[in-house]
């Protein structure tokens, strides 16, 4: 079998053949009538017009009958047949196709639409070009992409050979876009906050450093969007929400990324029992079962046989996340966290050693987290000095101090609730998938 190099030299001589025979096979311009689909969904109605039908897309399959070959080129939408003849198409035509043509190359072909004996819906090209000559063959032809560290090392390969992984991405996209119309429909407005931040806060995770030359500063990429959210609606406005990317230098498991996807969502006049029934509202079409309603200290309590005062404040997360929240199967909403969990929300008049919190756990995992937020300034200040000792003492997951945001705050924050979802986990739950990897494009991966 040739090597990789081999067969890249065996495509690169015949690069160089297409372009001495006139054939640039890197044209700017290109006819393309219709996505394949339209092809087969409206063939009846092409074929009745005499018009010549233009389609274009890589080529997947080629397949040599003597004088004449069979094509099926592929673009975003599906396949399409292709069928070359010699006699039709002119011997020097076909003779660049047979001399300079792989499957991997993208093609160009114009002519009538029939069907075939076996009834496959085929274009009869009069005119066929190559308008992107591959110089490396697709792995399937040289030594598969089964693998799957290779696969989201090389995501596009996956996309352009493994059936079913594009459809993963399209609901994907579907499940964001459906969560937006749902926003947009109940009156939340999106907005962009930003992601260098002069402190990290808003989250209980380490942060990324950067450096930006023209201030001599140094900045984190956000953790989350919370605190800015937060200004905004001091600012005025009620009902908003972001959609972005988030960066925590965390590690690296089924359900976690190092970039991450997070809707975050403030709604003022609002608590956590509100938004509790909000989320259920938004979700449940993707979600499903009866999602009861736990106190956080009796379910601590059962899957461990301790109160959650038993634990260290410093190691309570950590220890939360492992003993309990991973034995939950839900879905089900967990409430009341205690305030070393959520030190941003909201301490309940009742308990203040508890919040007005809850979290949707699904599977062991967080998919929703939200509470009602903080808005007295002298105690968030309280807390925030608290986690900046915290920090100081050597953690490094602990939220800063943030002196703009208290400033902010005691220009008066309205009573709200707000809430986080990790949208990549939420896409792994909706698609099936066991890994966030497999519903993200691009996951970090270690360098080869």
């Amino acid at each position: 079998m040739a090597s990789l190099e081999e067969l890249r030299k065996i495509r690169i001589s015949k690069l160089t053949v297409l372009k001495d025979q006139g054939q640039y096979p890197y044209p700017a311009r290109v006819k393309k009538d219709y996505p394949n689909s339209y092809v087969h969904e409206y063939f009846d109605s092409l074929v009745a017009s005499t018009k010549p039908v233009f389609l274009a897309g890589r080529i997947k399959a080629i397949r040599l009958h003597g004088h004449a070959a069979f094509l099926d080129i592929e673009d975003d939408s599906g396949e399409v047949q292709i069928f070359l003849q010699k006699d039709r198409l002119g011997e020097e035509k076909y003779k660049i196709f047979q001399e300079g043509a792989d499957v991997g190359d993208f093609a160009e072909a114009g002519g009538r639409l029939f069907k075939t004996k076996q009834d496959a819906k085929t274009l009869e090209a009069d005119s066929f070009r190559i308008i992107v000559k591959a110089l490396r063959p697709l792995p399937e032809e040289w030594f598969g992409l089964k693998d799957l560290e290779e696969r989201l090392r090389r995501r596009y390969l996956d996309l352009i050979l493994n059936k079913g992984v594009k459809e993963t991405f399209r609901n994907r996209a579907r499940l964001l876009a459906d969560i937006r119309k749902f926003l947009a429909k109940e009156g939340f407005m999106e907005v962009e906050t930003p992601i260098l931040q002069p402190l990290a806060g808003g989250a209980l995770a380490q942060p990324f450093k950067t450096h930006l030359n023209t201030l001599d500063l140094d900045l984190y990429l956000r953790v989350a969007p919370e605190l800015y959210l937060k200004r905004l609606m001091v600012g005025g406005f009620e009902k908003i929400f972001e959609i972005g990317r988030c960066f925590r230098n965390e590690g690296i498991s089924p359900v976690h990324n190092p970039e991450f996807t997070m809707l975050e969502l403030y709604w003022a006049y609002q608590d956590y029992k509100g938004l509790m029934r909000f989320v259920r509202k938004m979700l449940k079409k993707w979600i499903k079962g009866s999602w009861p309603a736990q106190d956080f200290s009796k379910v601590f309590k059962e899957k461990t046989g301790k109160k959650y005062t038993d634990v260290n404040p410093e190691e309570l997360d950590d220890f939360y996340k492992k003993e309990v929240r991973a034995k939950i199967a839900g879905p089900m909403f967990l409430m009341h966290y205690p305030e070393a969990i959520m030190p941003l929300a909201k301490l309940k008049e009742d308990n203040p050693k508890l919040t007005e919190s809850f979290q949707l756990i699904v599977d062991g995992t967080e998919v929703v987290k939200g509470f009602s937020e903080m808005n007295d300034p002298l105690v968030q200040r309280e807390q925030m000095e608290r986690q900046e000792q915290s920090f100081r003492s050597g953690n490094q997951e602990a939220s800063r101090l943030d002196e703009d945001f208290l400033e902010a705050l005691e220009y008066g924050l309205p009573p709200a609730a707000g809430l986080g979802i990790g949208l990549d986990r939420l896409a792994a739950l909706v698609g099936g998938h066991d890994n966030i990897r497999d519903v993200m494009l691009f996951p970090f991966m270690r360098p080869r």
